[in-house]
């Protein structure tokens, strides 16, 4: 079971089914929104909030349009969160168009839910840039099933919380993450994280990881340096 949570966008316009795909995913520690049309789609994800999710679950066949269509645009716009199309249509043109139109996956249905989980963590891992579970940044090294991180070969002991902040750091790592977004994303169903209880995680990593680690821009965010 992933022990890191992730926050994924559903689009599935089956009631009976989008319900089960929500509490299987729910079950292996994922949180999501569940949008079921191309248009809620579309205003989830493009409303500023693209970076809080982790991956997009994505059918095809939907009321107001097709799936395929709407990653398309994605795409052409710069939205480069992992895809997952997960549709009836098997056939092979069907497969092939849908990873040319920028799927990092394809998966027919039915799937059994550890499948699904399984493949959401391959290429959510493969958007951070890391081949396993197991992240490597610098001497930095995040076990994500296990939720332990060593640096140096040292284990390096961290609260839950203080785990979270830092894998959504590494998620990112070298590059600048907004606090506002960062915040957003450690709460995503609730309120966003308060910036001082942020400021404070931020505070007790360094001082766990070395005051170098994890780099303040004023004004901006938080760098996890690679």
């Amino acid at each position: 079971m992933a022990i890191q949570p992730m926050h994924i966008l559903l689009v599935e316009d089956d009631l009976d089914f989008g319900a089960a795909l929500q509490r299987a995913l729910g079950s292996y520690g994922y949180t999501s929104e569940w949008a079921r049309s191309v248009s809620q789609a579309r205003a989830m994800a493009d409303s500023g909030n693209e970076e809080v999710f982790a991956c997009i679950v994505l059918d095809l066949g939907l009321p107001d349009g097709e799936g395929l269509n709407q990653l398309r645009s994605w795409r052409s716009r710069g939205v480069d969160l992992p895809v997952i199309v997960l549709t009836a249509r098997d056939a092979l043109a069907s497969r092939v168009e849908g990873l040319d139109a920028g799927a990092d996956d394809y998966v027919v249905k039915p799937v059994a839910p550890e499948e699904l989980a399984s493949r959401i963590r391959a290429v959510t891992r493969r958007s951070a840039g890391q081949a396993s579970s197991v992240w490597e940044i610098g001497n930095l090294r995040l076990d994500m099933r296990k939720h332990e991180v060593s640096q140096d070969g040292a284990p390096v002991p961290l609260s839950p919380r203080e785990f979270q902040v830092l894998a959504e750091l590494a998620r990112h790592a070298g590059v600048v993450l907004p606090k506002h977004r960062l915040a957003r994303a450690l709460n995503p169903l609730g309120e966003p994280l308060e910036f001082n209880a942020l400021d404070w995680h931020v505070h007790n990593l360094r001082r766990k990881l070395g005051a170098e680690r994890i780099r303040t821009v004023r004004g901006v965010g938080y760098c996890l340096q690679e």
